[in-house]
């Protein structure tokens, strides 16, 4: 009789043993999950080059109509567009959470509207990346990088491509003369992968 007690009492052990196990994977398991949707890590050796050219506005217009144009003659060709597209301010990117390079400018096109505007851009791949255009001061080093969110903002868009020359357009109801820098700003951890102030031109 003396000898059955010790017997249970291993099977208890053994069962809760085999229970905390399966419990502390499961909570790996959904930690590692949980980590891999937040940070991406993967997307550090995945570039995204996205290049675009200047988009004519003027043409888009021309081409939305759908009416054919009458044929002319060389003497009877029509001139050159006097309001193309305007570069109004631009800067460099300097570098925040990620290195990051490359030029932004503020550009009108011949109809009035505007664009964002990144060449050579070259910084880090990473999730939920957005072009914000903000009010924002642009400061150097890791002052600068939560600052973005403080004032106002407009997200243009998720980041197309984290290499390349692309295209971001403004909302017809935003005046772009009420703001003075642009952020590719990481929206999942709200911090700056890099910046631009916007000098007027």
């Amino acid at each position: 009789m003396g000898s059955g007690n010790p017997g249970k009492r291993s099977g208890t052990v053994g069962v809760s043993k085999k229970q905390w196990i399966v419990g502390a994977l499961a909570v790996v398991l959904v930690v590692a999950g949980a980590g891999l949707y937040w940070f991406q890590p993967w997307k550090i050796w995945q570039d995204e080059t996205v290049d675009e050219a200047l988009p004519s506005a003027t043409a888009s217009a021309t081409a939305s109509t759908g009416a054919s144009q009458p044929a002319t003659r060389p003497s009877e060709a029509p001139s050159a567009t006097p309001d193309g597209p305007r570069t109004l301010a631009g800067g460099e990117l300097v570098s925040h959470e990620h290195a990051t390079t490359g030029t932004v400018k503020l550009v009108r096109l011949a109809d009035g509207s505007h664009v964002i505007r990144l060449e050579k851009l070259d910084t880090s791949n990473g999730p939920d990346l957005h072009v914000w255009l903000t009010d924002a001061p642009v400061k150097k080093g890791r002052a600068g990088w939560h600052v973005f969110d403080d004032g106002d903002y407009v997200s243009l868009g998720k980041l197309k491509g984290n290499k390349g020359s692309q295209n971001y357009v403004l909302p017809a109801d935003v005046d772009p003369a009420g703001f003075t820098s642009v952020s590719i700003w990481c929206d999942r951890f709200n911090v700056s992968f890099g910046a631009a102030e916007l000098s007027r031109v």
